[in-house]
């Protein structure tokens, strides 16, 4: 039969049945039509999951083939032998067959007598890379005589083929930034033409590779991303999610084609993939709603296959972005229910982290901070890196402030005093130093004095007040210094842009909980938010607003 029609109606059928049945009815075919059925064998029966019937390895016709391939090995031209070992290691036959063994032995002795073309060397390539364990001294060579062809010339899949080829060879502690170098320019000239699976394979390249030099091949592959979000594979979106969080790239286009993607496909996406979409907006401080309240949804009705770490992964940035969604009755009956069945799964720390996570938004985990708070749990914490640090304890701490002010009628344990901090450690809570510069001098203009103030006061109750004012019974200020007939204290909470989520005004969950905490304690407290002092062009109007808003009555 002609090759073309061969080929022609194998892509036609859609089960190895029917290709054994259409390869039996044939008298004779070249090797690369043979190899050609073998791939469309392992295209149809390889998923995900691995071989959908391990059985067709037992059909006589398949058997056939492997025999011709085995035996007649150096008789095959380049493209017959290389895709019968490419579509042969996709339905994992053994590497240490004597049908592979026989492949490979052959495809080796072409590398080194340099009989292989440029399209040769990828299929190789990407064969031995399938394989656990590759000889680095192969896939070396591979390199050297894809270079000898020219780098300028390589085609995007022979790119991506090296890409992975250099992840292997640097594990095993081999030097190439050079040649690295010139890929990332050549790859930065043909980005436009990369599909989604060869973008995400490049992006996880250069974060294996370390790559933070090559900013512009990075963000190219970044924005070029955004257009085929909704085209990834979940392991393709992981991987470029990975690359936005280690570069520490932040393309707002890219987030609002998440923002369409995600409500749609969540239903179908990999837990795994939804907790990196989690941790993206967490670790970007970005508070995306439709992707949010998707997500919320996605957990009442799944919670129960997801891991413990998944569980965490879907709720803290709930948490830190200080985000209630409209299904958020439903959505943490569910987590108490889940906890409650599944509570000893939890590691120490993750279980600390998603509890802490709850009271930062006012749900607060009463049946489960017995266990938090008890010797042995806090023993547990200690063992497990990171230990007992600082950012621990001052969980532990403000999980136990929070009962104290918010759940009086806790009576559980209580937290041990050598496991508080002094103050809290949050990290958000520095302000913003030329914003508070501006606020300092525009109180020192509206009070005359600067012993009228204080800053960055220490409280007796871990938190750490920006500006304290004191007021005595008649409502005038007092010098901060004295400590006698104080009547009122004001604590000006100056929130810089760290403080909220990402281009919002939506106050970070750490910071919301401190100024909940202030007021139960007997402050007063004032907010200053950036968004509205930015503008104020001079120390006469900011001095104006801070009367307004600080002294509102004697205002005018």
């Amino acid at each position: 039969m002609d090759e073309q029609l061969f080929f022609k109606k194998l892509n036609n059928l859609c089960t190895s049945e029917e290709i054994f049945y259409f390869l039996s009815s044939l008298e004779v075919m070249s090797d690369t039509m043979a190899s050609g059925a073998l791939q469309r064998i392992s295209d149809v029966e390889v998923d995900d999951n691995g071989l959908k019937n391990p059985g067709l390895l037992d059909n006589e016709v398949f058997r056939a083939l492997c025999f011709q391939f085995e035996f007649e090995s150096s008789k095959l031209s380049n493209t017959g032998l290389l895709n019968a070992l490419q579509a042969l290691i996709k339905l994992r036959i053994d590497p240490q067959s004597t049908l592979m063994a026989s492949l490979l032995s052959e495809s080796e002795e072409r590398l080194g007598k340099g009989q292989l073309t440029a399209e040769n060397l990828c299929v190789l390539g990407e064969s031995l890379l399938e394989l656990e364990g590759p000889s680095c001294a192969i896939l070396e060579q591979i390199v050297n005589h894809m270079q000898e062809k020219g780098i300028e010339r390589w085609s995007p899949r022979e790119i991506v083929m090296v890409y992975k080829i250099l992840q292997v060879t640097v594990r095993e502690g081999k030097q190439c930034q050079n040649l690295l170098n010139r890929m990332n320019s050549v790859t930065l000239r043909t980005v436009s033409q990369l599909s989604p699976n060869f973008a995400s394979v490049i992006l996880n390249s250069l974060v294996v590779l370390h790559q933070t030099r090559a900013v512009l091949l990075v963000t190219a592959l970044c924005k070029h991303s955004v257009k085929h979000v909704p085209y990834f594979t979940d392991h393709e979106l992981v991987n470029v999610l990975e690359a936005f969080l280690y570069f520490g790239q932040k393309v707002q286009i890219f987030t609002e084609a998440l923002e369409r993607h995600v409500p749609k496909s969540i239903l179908t996406m990999h837990p795994q993939t939804v907790s990196k979409v989690m941790q993206y907006c967490c670790k970007k401080m970005i508070l995306s709603k439709p992707i949010f309240d998707a997500v919320a949804e996605d957990f009442i009705s799944s919670a129960d296959r997801l891991t413990t770490d998944q569980i965490a992964a879907y709720i803290i940035p709930f948490g830190t972005l200080n985000y209630l969604p409209p299904s958020a009755s439903s959505l943490f009956r569910k987590l108490e229910t889940v906890l409650h069945t599944r509570l000893r799964h939890f590691q120490p720390h993750t279980l600390l982290n998603l509890l802490h996570s709850c009271v930062l938004i006012q749900r607060y985990p009463i049946n489960f901070l017995p266990k938090i708070f008890s010797p042995y749990f806090l023993q547990k914490l200690q063992a497990q890196p990171p230990g007992l640090n600082r950012v621990v304890m001052s969980q532990l701490t403000q999980l136990f402030l929070t009962v104290t002010l918010e759940c009086p009628f806790y009576e559980g344990p209580k937290l041990l005093s050598k496991y508080q901090v002094k103050a809290f450690l949050t990290l958000h809570s520095s302000p913003d130093v030329h914003l508070f510069k501006r606020v300092k001098t525009g109180l020192l203009y509206l009070l005359k004095k600067r012993i009228y103030f204080a800053s960055e006061v220490s409280t007796p109750y871990f938190y750490v007040v920006d500006i304290e004012i004191k007021l005595d019974e008649e409502g005038f200020v007092l010098p901060a210094a004295q400590l006698e007939e104080v009547h009122r204290r004001i604590a000006l909470c100056v929130d810089g842009q760290n403080r909220f989520c990402a281009d919002s005004h939506n106050l970070l969950g750490e910071e919301a909980i401190k100024q909940r905490h202030l007021q139960l304690l007997g402050y007063e407290v004032v907010q200053i938010p950036f968004f509205e002092i930015e503008n104020l062009q001079n120390t006469k109007k900011m001095a104006d607003y801070l009367h307004k808003k600080i002294f509102p009555c004697t205002y005018g």
